[in-house]
This record gives C-alpha cells, structure tokens and sequence, in this order.
C-alpha cells in the first residue's frame, strides 16, 4: 500500500523551477524573461537534477544564455488552483530571486514597470491609479453583497494603494497585485473567467500562468532587502557614481530618496571607495568614481547594512 500511495503521488505532482533574474537596465530594474516577455525561465525539476539549484542553473542558462550566479530562494507557490484545467497534476512551482548584471547583447529584459506601472513613483503618483484603478476599484467595493463588505473592500484598497490619507508602501508589491486579481482588473484573472474587460490595456502586461504574481513577489522582496542589506551593490558596475548609485536605489524602490541623506549615510558606513579616477559621461561636471568595499560588504551583511530611502 505505501508503494502504491508514493507512485500515485509522484503522478499527480510536477515540481516547477522559475527564476526571477534581476538587473538595473538602462537606469531602469528589469527582469530577465523569455518567449518574447511574456513568462519567466523556468522548466520542471528532474530526476537527472542533482539539486533544486542545479535544474534552475540548466533551465536559465538554456533558455537565456546568461550564467547564473547567486541566487537564493524566495517561494513556494502550491496553490490548488495553478494547475491548468482539467488537469488531475498539482503544480508546485519553487521561485528564486537573483541579482546580476546585464550581458552587453542580452535580449529579454524587459523593465519591471511594463508589469507593473502603478509601482513607479519617481515623479509622483502614476496617472494610471487615478484615472483608471481608483474608479474601477471603487466599483469593485461597492459591488460587495453584504452591509460590511463595501467598506471592508474600500479599506484594503486605501492601504494598498495609498488612498484618503494612507502612506504609499512600495514593498506592498504582491498585495497590490492580489488586490487587483480580486477585483478582476488584471487579464490573468479575466482569462481564467473567461470574460470580457480592458485589463490588458490598464494594468500592465500579462505574463504565462501565474507568473507575474511570481515577480510581484521577487520586486516586493528585494525592495525590502535593499534597505537592510547591501543587495543593491550587486546590480553596478564595477565602477560608479554616487548618483548613479542613487539612482539605482530609487529605480528599484519606485521613488525618490533624499540626496544629501543618502551620501551622507553611505559615506558613513563606509561602503564605497574612491578610485581615483573621474569621468565626464554624466552630462554635468566631472564626476569621481567608486568601487564596493568588499571587506566591508561582507561585514555589513552579516550585521545588516541601512540605506536611506526617506522622501527627497
């Protein structure tokens, strides 16, 4: 009996590898992703795999031709629903976020603000939160079947997306995303009903499956990393700027940070060096360039490194 019980359970389980590859492209946090933008590399776990990282590392650099380097893992999606319909499998899908460097000729990344264009907050609240998700989600509350259920529905949107009064929380990536999947606004969930909407053209570009709720997860996560942990080192050149060290921190956190703060709290903490050289090519006056400390680094790591990101 328990020979058969395993058999049967290896049969009706498919374990998925996917990973989320993330660089900062063009002053822009992209993603790295396959069939025309449209699905993240993945590929199923096999026997021939000799771990969970290995199968990742062959499926990435298969389909992508960039090598992986460190990656570490952000989820398990097991939900009874990811399966296709009709299909007796249970897919279980283990997601990995990484934090690399673009490949000069590398197709495939796209900018994570094409997914997601309510995240970006560089220049203020994106038009598209108040001319096309605020009325539809109001809509949504008040199509609530029960006395409560209205105001109960209104109450996540204002803390989700930073409406009457509430503060804008850029790690509420994923919460955001599940708010609109409720509410039918985004064309992952307007395809699985089979109906008719403008999802497409005001929320973002759809990806494969759940997929995007995947990214949702890996941007949420790695916003929150940045400002503990000196992740955001990993995504520059080995020589930079402090602006375009800014810069980097703002396009991956969707807002501005304070200039005068973040040099300050940076020279601080000692975590970058001169190099002696300066270079034109920032459209201004010469400006010094910086290399990591690594030793430092390391150190900040392990006892967790701060970064300034209060408003400008």
């Amino acid at each position: 009996m328990p020979e058969t019980t395993t058999v049967s359970l290896a049969g009706a389980i498919a374990v998925d590898l996917i990973a989320v590859l993330v660089a900062v492209v063009n002053g822009s946090p992209s993603v790295l992703t396959v069939q025309n933008g449209d699905a993240l590399p993945s590929g199923p776990f096999e026997d021939a795999h000799r771990s969970l990282q290995t199968g990742l590392r062959i499926w990435v650099e298969e389909q992508t031709h960039h090598p992986l380097g460190y990656v570490e893992q952000l989820y398990t999606f097991a939900d009874r629903d990811r399966s296709a319909a009709g299909s007796s499998q249970r897919v279980i899908s283990i997601s990995y976020l990484g934090l690399t460097r673009e490949t000069r000729g590398e197709v495939g990344w796209r900018s994570w603000y094409d997914y997601f264009p309510w995240e970006d907050h560089r220049d203020g609240p994106p038009v598209v939160i108040a001319e096309h998700l605020v009325p539809r989600l109001r809509d949504w509350a008040q199509a609530g079947g029960t006395a409560a259920l209205p105001e109960e529905r209104w109450r996540r949107c204002a803390f989700a997306f930073g409406l009457d009064g509430a503060a804008w929380n850029e790690e509420l990536v994923l919460q955001r995303y599940e708010l609109l999947y409720e509410a039918a606004l985004v064309p992952e969930r307007v395809r699985e009903t089979g109906g008719q909407s403008d999802a497409t053209r005001i929320s973002g570009r759809a990806m494969t499956g759940d997929h995007r709720r995947i990214l949702a997860t890996g941007i949420a996560r790695l916003r929150a990393k940045i400002k503990y942990r000196p992740v955001v080192f990993e995504l520059m050149q080995p020589a930079f700027t402090l602006l375009q060290l800014q810069r980097a921190v703002e396009a991956l956190a969707g807002r501005l940070v304070h200039k005068q703060n973040f040099r300050r709290l940076i020279e601080q903490q000692e975590l970058v060096e001169e190099t002696g050289v300066t270079t034109s090519d920032t459209g201004g006056r010469p400006a010094k360039l910086f290399r990591f400390r690594h030793a430092v680094l390391a150190e900040r790591a392990a006892a967790g490194t701060k970064l300034p990101l209060t408003r400008a």
